[in-house]
């Protein structure tokens, strides 16, 4: 049989096969048909007379082997010497169509290049632990504008900080961002805190950064970050890793992915032991585990899901800039330690009765645990010798007792540093469903993409606290005494708090085709917040409130492609924060607490109101001519990987809040503080980014510019800082922020350049610099003291292929160790009370800085094998 006869016998197979879909017979095999019969066309045009291919087995019995794929064209200007119609291998100049989605449920994708936001996107690849050590690093080093800021002193629980917005797991953090796993929010219920540790970072898919998206609910004012998960029809076969190195570090992790027709299964699980770099820091061991468990058919597809972890970590917070001057690892106030343990179970659910519509469903259960031991300073003190509480133990002054209920003697050692251990346990259990629909059919003649959803969220928190006195050692440990802590009239006093927050959002976003260039996107979302407070204790009864917030946030914005190229959008945006039950806890200026231990009353704070403008240009350019002109025209049709492409990116965006809630340090309590509006701050910049890859080359740069900045005039407190005056009626030591002033703890420059190159096709070696530019302390809010120096660090990484399925890998951290402060803040330069009655307080310093140091240089290794 001709080729031309098999062509023909196929096409009109297929058009009986079409006749039977008309007939509702094969209707769930319309849209596979019809690339099907595509394929035959494209194929049959390879096997027409003339071509190669035709005679690959020209003689009966002599089977030859294929010529490799070419494309096929007519050169405009042939070069002398060559015929007109020659083979040559080219890369299109049609960029690669990327798809993100727009709305919190996976199921709502649409083409990049309509989304009107510095839309950003990294896949698996790029959180490899060949090329990097952690999520968060991986972050930082494949998403322009993001960087990371440590309040902890622990690799696993930094912040990730972008356009001056904040995704943190320290509770009393101002949090910015939203996060979700798999198309449900994670931000904690109370406090909104995210932990980056719970998430097995092996398990992740991809990850979606979107700016300017009300669509993604509460605490997006600054930005969305999804995550999706990896799953049995996505990911096949088995792997396992082993690394290690420096300060006693070890990790290994497995993951595998089965599917079986319309059954599949994933799971992934992993190990981390760290003993830390800082004098007595407290051990981290990492456990954590994902599994997913899907079924799918013709319109359907159902995943169960479940993340686990069980995390102890070691912190070492800020310390005195004295005691880094001497020694680099030294600590300040310990032990800190953290235990968080997480069970989270969802199931996700899609239904696509048509091509142009689906509905995504997803419920969920999530118990999260967390308890804090931190040792610090404390208020507590000798009573007056002479007074009526002689030989007792008091805080905050030398005539109140330490504990309102019964008096407490004083049998410590003489001059003893007196210190105290905080403690505070966090029981929360959320649940809740979202419910989505998409269309993607035309309207009026025009593609249009319309997404509509609605989605419940409810929070039960059980929060408790307690302190306990200690005694401070030589190297700044705090031991407890069996004194615990117990006097209202001092702001220092057990807490058992019940939190209930039930959010509701309803939300739609339409992107029409105006033209086959210029698309038109609008939508909106309207937030209900409902956060209500109980004192379990029955002893605080300014705790208990019931607060309200409610807001519809519209977004509207344009993309034009100028070419197949580049493409240029702009955007506004609004969104809502509420304020947290954290927060709502404790913002009484009169009665201040330890931020992440205490709280005490509830005046009512304002929910925080974002308002974002936002344009830029992005494209994409690839080919490889010149590679193709200098091979041969009929080489293999790999020398098209060693063409080019070039990603490039520029954005504007300016973002201002109204009424944002800050954190300000207590003049009354050393230790203490409290959150209040603040006003209208302003975060604005420029992001510029380029990607480059080229025959053995991959290489990147990007600039972010934040310009955060008051606009509002403040009288803010700040005890410790240097330059605060003091209120001639209330004593308060004060600074006064006026507008222009910008808002510490954001860098104003951010620079980061990287590449790697493949020696050989097994050997790859790949270095990367971060640009950190200078900030303010936190509570320096009026700038007038020294800033935190800006730093650079330089990473550097390697791998080696040995074998198909066996690869070993290294990477050096901090390469030149250079020493930096991350963070910066005021402390008391008092030092620490005194057992004794009118003993002079211990341990005192000059310097009212504290930093916190960053890592030296570390070395880690590691082996991955695939079965």
């Amino acid at each position: 049989m001709s080729s031309r006869q098999l062509t023909f016998n196929i096409a009109a197979r297929a058009d009986e096969k079409l006749e039977e879909v008309r007939s509702g017979e094969m209707r769930s095999k319309v849209g596979r048909m019809r690339v099907g019969l595509l394929v035959v066309v494209l194929v049959s045009a390879g096997l027409s007379p003339g071509n190669e291919a035709a005679h690959a087995q020209s003689q009966p019995g002599n089977v030859q082997a294929l010529p490799p794929i070419v494309v096929s064209r007519t050169a405009p200007n042939p070069k002398p010497g060559r015929a007109r119609n020659a083979t040559r291998t080219v890369r299109p100049a049609v960029p690669t169509v990327a798809v993100v989605s727009v709305s919190p449920v996976p199921g709502g994708e649409i083409d990049r290049e309509k989304v009107p936001s510095n839309v950003q996107t990294i896949d698996a690849g790029d959180l490899d632990h060949a090329k990097t050590p952690s999520l968060l690093d991986g972050m930082v080093q494949s998403l322009p504008g993001v960087s990371l800021s440590d309040q902890s002193g622990n690799a696993f629980q930094r912040s990730l900080d972008y356009r001056g917005f904040t995704a943190s797991p320290v509770p009393g953090s101002v949090q910015g961002l939203a996060v979700y796993q798999n198309g449900t929010r994670i931000n904690e219920a109370f406090g909104d805190v995210v932990n980056w540790d719970l998430i097995p970072e092996m398990a992740i898919a991809r990850m979606t950064l979107m700016p300017n998206n009300p669509l993604f609910g509460l605490n997006a004012i600054g930005g969305a970050l999804s995550i999706d998960m990896k799953n049995g029809f996505s990911y096949h076969g088995t792997e396992a890793e082993l690394r290690g190195g420096s300060y006693g570090r070890i990790s290994a992790g497995a993951q595998s992915g089965y599917q079986n027709d319309n059954i599949a299964a994933y799971v992934a699980a992993d190990t981390t032991y760290d003993r830390g770099w800082r004098d007595f820091s407290s051990s981290s061991q990492i456990r954590r585990m994902y599994a997913d468990i899907g079924a799918r058919g013709d319109e359907t597809e159902f995943h169960v899901s479940f993340t686990g972890a069980d995390n102890k970590l070691g912190a070492v917070v800020a310390t005195p800039v004295e005691l880094l001057n001497q020694r680099w690892s030294t600590v300040y106030t310990w032990p800190q330690t953290t235990h968080l343990q997480l069970a989270f179970l969802q199931a996700n659910a899609k239904w696509t009765p048509t091509d142009t519509f689906s509905v995504q469903a997803n419920t969920y259960f999530r118990a999260y645990r967390a308890a804090h031991v931190d040792g610090n300073g404390t208020n507590a003190q000798a009573c007056d010798a002479g007074g009526p509480l002689d030989g007792q133990l008091c805080i905050g002054d030398g005539a109140t007792p330490i504990n309102q209920n019964a008096a407490v003697a004083n049998t410590l050692a003489p001059n003893s540093a007196l210190g105290e251990i905080d403690r505070n346990w966090t029981n929360s259990n959320s649940y809740g469903g979202s419910l989505q629909a998409t269309s993607t059919g035309q309207l009026f003649g025009h593609d249009n993409h319309f997404v509509v959803g609605t989605s419940v969220d409810h929070g039960q928190t059980q929060f408790r606290t307690s302190a306990e006195l200690g005694t401070v050692d030589q190297s700044f440990f705090v031991t407890g005494t069996g004194v615990f802590i117990n006097q209202p009239a001092a702001d220092d006093s057990p807490v058992n708090l019940a939190a209930n927050n039930t959010y509701l959002g309803v939300y739609a976003t339409n992107t029409f085709d105006i033209t086959s260039q210029l698309s038109l996107t609008a939508g909106g979302r309207f937030n209900l917040a409902q956060i209500n407070l109980q004192d379990e204790t029955g002893a605080n009864p300014l705790l208990n409130s019931r607060n309200q917030y409610s807001r519809f946030n519209p977004v509207v914005g344009l993309t034009y492609r100028i070419t197949p190229n580049v493409t240029a959008y702009a955007g506004y945006s609004e969104a809502n924060r509420a304020p947290t039950a954290l927060e709502l806890g404790c913002s009484d200026p009169r009665n201040p607490c330890q931020i992440d231990n205490f709280l005490i009353s509830d005046p009512p704070l304002k929910q925080v109101v974002s308002h974002t403008i936002e344009g830029g240009l992005r494209g994409e350019f690839s080919g490889s001519a010149a590679a193709a002109e200098s091979i041969p025209l009929k080489a293999p049709a790999k020398v098209v990987e060693n063409g080019w492409r070039l990603r490039w990116g520029f954005s504007l965006f300016r973002t201002e809040n109204s009424d944002d809630i800050i954190s300000i340090a207590s003049s009354a309590v050393p230790n203490f503080g409290f959150f209040q509006n603040a006003g209208t701050t302003l975060r604005q910049g420029v992001e510029a980014k380029v990607d480059l890859s080229w025959n053995r080359w991959k290489a990147y740069a990007n600039y972010t510019f934040v310009d955060a900045t008051y606009q509002s005039s403040l009288t803010l407190a700040s005890p410790n800082n240097p330059m605060a005056v003091a209120d001639p009626v209330t004593g308060s030591l004060n600074i006064n922020v006026i507008p222009g002033d910008h808002i510490p703890a954001i860098p104003a420059h951010r620079f980061k350049i990287g590449g790697e190159y493949a020696i050989t096709d097994a050997w790859k070696l790949g270095a990367d610099l971060n640009v950190v530019g200078s900030q303010y302390i936190i509570h320096d809010d009026s700038n007038l003291n020294p800033k935190v120096p800006a730093y650079w660090i330089v990473n550097m990484h390697t791998s080696y292929q040995l074998t198909k399925n066996v690869e070993i890998f290294g990477l050096v951290q901090n390469l030149f160790n250079q020493r930096y402060y991350s963070a910066g803040t005021f402390f008391s330069t008092a030092g620490f009370n005194n057992s004794t009655p009118g003993g002079a307080n211990l341990t005192t310093f000059n310097d009212p800085r504290t930093f916190l140091p960053g890592m030296p240089l570390a070395i880690y290794a590691g082996l991955k094998a695939k079965f």
